[in-house]
């Protein structure tokens, strides 16, 4: 509520006070209440509190004490003068107490204070916390609750506490000394009057004379303004409407204490600290109380006049008065829009936030529950893993104990088993004499290999290096495994030596596969016939590996150079130093057994044995698909199922086929070559089983290869080539007519019916012959 205004329920008009001091805010404060918060009224009290002396100072002179009034006048100088300027009346209250907020408190509940100003502490945030709260800070939490609480720095509020109450019906101001109106100068009419307007007027005049009609119409014109000048809500101003803001020192002179004219006090309703103002007692008198006519006397009207004309400047004083108010009203009504759409502003920024916060808070939950969820999952994920260690540790641990108890079996059997025949170093060095150069055939990374004569048999001997890692594991493996098993197709041990890793072989008269295949030494080519057998029995051996009892074997470095060929092409594997017993229920499985180290030749080794260390049986079938391939095309392994896959694909597929054999069935072939591509798939499960489909296939295949030889050779030969002549072989064991043999058929033809008479040919040679005069005619 404005300062100045009353309510409707008969409550004091609001009140401001200002707590002052000499800071800088204290002036910024006067400033702001008097620009915000003096909006019905023109009055405001400064209150100001004056610690009061110690008591061994009571007896201090009167020169300090006048020295302490003077430093009061001083403090109140500068606000004076501003109050001054702005047509603000101030009131100036000294309090004494020791406690400043408790004395300011007093006094505000003591007179009613709605309004409470003061300026912000000058200390800062590190002194406010470890000293007692400041004088604002005191105030804000003591003051009652119909006062409202305004902390003002640097012209502007940085703490407001509004009121929550109204003040209480029955308080009153107390009279303020020299600025309270007396009880006696209210008026109870709420309008603003001329002195005219009220029985103040001692003079008689005689109804309807014109002195007396003259006098009324002045005073309907100077009453006039004063009806239509409703202020500020219908609230009139402090003070009188005709003289506010005049001061005594500049009005006109009064006139003569001697006139009958008197002119009652103003009505000041809501200007509590504004001091009245009296015009005096003036008289007119009459010239003659009983004068028949009742006219004034010249004396009279002459004082009349004048006063009319002094009445007449104050009006026109309060009309400019007037006019400066209504241009207030209209600030402070455009002020008040303005303040009403920034606390719509402020409200609708408050209603965004609170959404915002709202939808923060939602935020929060849901990311709450996404953390709370993925919690969960991390501890199951924790759990799992605690779990699959926990699996693998025993599985390592069992795996290191079948591993040991293997090693100790290996080694009660390199010392106990007596399945071969052991050898003294001395019987070796003689058989070899003493290792020399030109008895060596060969050597691998195991050791070289010598030719020798054992017991007046033709040997071979394998002899460890000293600087072998892995030489007397693979030494006593090979032993194990070669000692226990007999196959045709399985090279045979004749003995050992235990103590220098001397391992006695039966000699193999044409080397190995991989010479063959590349022609060392000059030595004739390989017919097709011969490769489909060899590849045959390979076979069978390695299904016997996987099918030995009690546990199966796994080759694992499977490869030409390991196979052995004898007198009359029979292959047989040998070097079987690295092959592994894989437990029986996993030898057949995608995930079989766990290896720590990767072994074998390069190109050879099973792509998923070399990433993960599972070995299984079909590892072998991995390395034995490439060696497939090298059977057919006598290549180099490097990259050679890509080049035999692109051949396929643009039909060039005979290009591959190696070229030193000339009849090489293309059909045939290439279902071999097909079989091998299946075989190196680089996936296991994508590789076919040995024993069902791939040993069945090239048993097919190497039954076709003996029946063409057979047909050729009319039953009484093999078609397989002799080292002593190349020329010879190549006459032999050639197969059925095709595109690159259908010249050499044709001829052989023509030479079985021409050369000699047909009484002198067999049966089998002339149905040979009209064969081959047919497929001539068809191709």
């Amino acid at each position: 509520m404005p300062i100045g205004a009353a309510d409707d329920g008969g409550r004091p008009p609001a009140s401001t006070a200002v707590a002052i001091d000499k800071d800088k805010n204290s002036q910024q404060a006067v400033k702001w209440a008097i620009d915000h918060l003096l909006l019905g009224s023109y009055a405001v009290i400064l209150i100001h509190v004056k610690t009061k002396p110690p008591l061994n100072h009571e007896t201090t002179s009167d020169a300090i004490r006048e020295q302490a009034e003077n430093e009061m006048s001083q403090l109140f100088l500068p606000f004076r003068g501003f109050c001054a300027r702005k047509g603000v009346h101030m009131t100036e209250v000294v309090l004494e107490d020791n406690d400043v907020s408790k004395a300011i408190i007093d006094y505000i509940n003591t007179n009613y204070i709605q309004n409470i100003v003061v300026g912000a502490s000058s200390r800062n945030a590190l002194t406010k916390k470890f000293r007692n709260p400041d004088v604002p800070t005191n105030i804000g939490k003591l003051a009652p609750e119909f006062c409202a609480v305004y902390v003002i720095s640097k012209g502007k509020p940085v703490t407001v506490r509004t009121a929550k109450s109204p003040p209480p019906l029955a308080g009153v101001l107390p009279p303020q000394p020299s600025v309270l109106a007396s009880p006696q100068m209210a008026d109870p009419d709420d309008s603003i009057k001329t002195p005219f307007t009220r029985a103040g007027y001692r003079g008689t005049m005689a109804p309807g004379t014109p002195d007396r009609r003259s006098f009324e119409r002045n005073m309907d014109h100077i009453r006039t303004p004063s009806r239509e000048r409703p202020l500020l809500g219908g609230r009139t101003p402090p003070g009188n409407v005709l003289l506010d803001g005049i001061d005594s020192s500049h009005r006109p002179p009064r006139p003569s204490a001697s006139r009958d004219m008197i002119f009652d006090d103003l009505d000041f309703q809501g200007g509590t600290g504004f001091q009245s103002m009296d015009f005096g007692s003036m008289e007119i008198s009459s010239t003659s109380s009983d004068s028949p006519k009742g006219s004034l006397s010249p004396t009279s009207g002459r004082d009349l006049e004048a006063e009319m004309r002094r009445l007449k400047l104050e009006l026109k004083q309060t009309m400019e008065m007037y006019s400066t108010a209504c241009k207030e009203a209209i600030s402070a009504k455009q002020k008040a829009k303005e303040l009403h759409q920034w606390k719509l502003e402020e409200a609708r920024r408050v209603e965004e936030a609170k959404h915002a916060e709202e939808m923060a808070l939602a935020l929060a939950e849901m990311e709450k529950a996404k953390c709370k969820a993925a919690v969960e999952m991390a501890e199951a994920a924790q759990r799992i893993a605690e779990q699959e260690a926990r699996k693998r540790m025993n599985a390592e641990m069992k795996a290191k104990r079948e591993a040991e108890e293997k090693v100790k079996a290996l080694d009660a059997l390199a010392m106990t088993d007596l399945r071969y025949r052991k050898y003294s170093i001395e019987e070796i060095e003689i058989a070899t004499d003493q290792f020399s150069a030109n008895l060596k055939i060969g050597e691998g990374g195991y050791g070289p290999v010598y030719r020798a004569c054992l017991d007046h048999t033709p040997v071979a001997i394998k002899v460890l290096r000293p600087d072998a890692a892995q030489g007397r594991k693979q030494f006593q493996q090979e032993v194990e495994v070669l000692s226990s098993i007999r196959h045709p197709n399985m090279v045979l041990l004749l003995g050992a030596c235990p103590e220098y890793g001397c391992l006695v072989y039966e000699y193999m008269d044409n080397g190995s596969l991989e010479d063959r295949l590349f022609r060392r030494g000059n030595t004739p080519p390989i017919p097709w016939s011969v490769r489909f057998k060899i590849a045959a029995e390979i076979a069978t051996g390695l299904l016997f590996l996987h099918q030995a009892k009690p546990e199966p074997l796994v080759h694992r470095d499977l490869k030409p150079g390991n196979i052995l060929l004898d007198r009359n092409y029979v292959s047989k594997i040998s070097d079987v130093g690295l092959a592994r017993l894989v437990p029986p229920s996993v030898a057949n499985q995608v995930t079989q057994y766990r290896m720590t180290s990767t072994a074998g030749t390069f190109c050879y080794i099973d792509p998923e044995y070399q990433q993960t260390g599972m070995l299984g049986t079909k590892s072998d079938i991995y390395s034995f698909g490439i060696m497939l391939l090298q059977i057919i095309t006598a290549k180099p392994p490097m990259g050679l199922t890509h080049h035999v896959e692109r051949a396929i694909e643009r039909g060039s597929f005979t290009e591959m086929l190696d070229a030193t054999v000339k009849d090489w069935p293309v059909e045939e072939a290439l279902g071999f070559a097909e079989l091998a591509l299946k075989c190196a798939e680089l996936r296991r499960k994508d590789r076919p089983d040995l024993g069902t489909v791939v040993l069945p296939e090239l048993n097919r295949l190497r039954n076709l290869g003996h029946a063409y030889e057979d047909s050729f050779s009319g039953g009484g030969g093999s078609g397989i080539p002799s080292t002593a002549s190349s020329n010879s072989s190549s006459s032999f064991g050639t197969g059925p007519p095709t595109l690159n043999g259908n010249l050499r058929a044709t001829s052989l033809a023509n030479q079985v019916l021409h050369s000699s008479p047909l009484q002198e040919l067999s049966s089998d040679q002339i149905l040979m012959a009209i064969a081959l005069v047919l497929t001539r005619r068809r191709l």
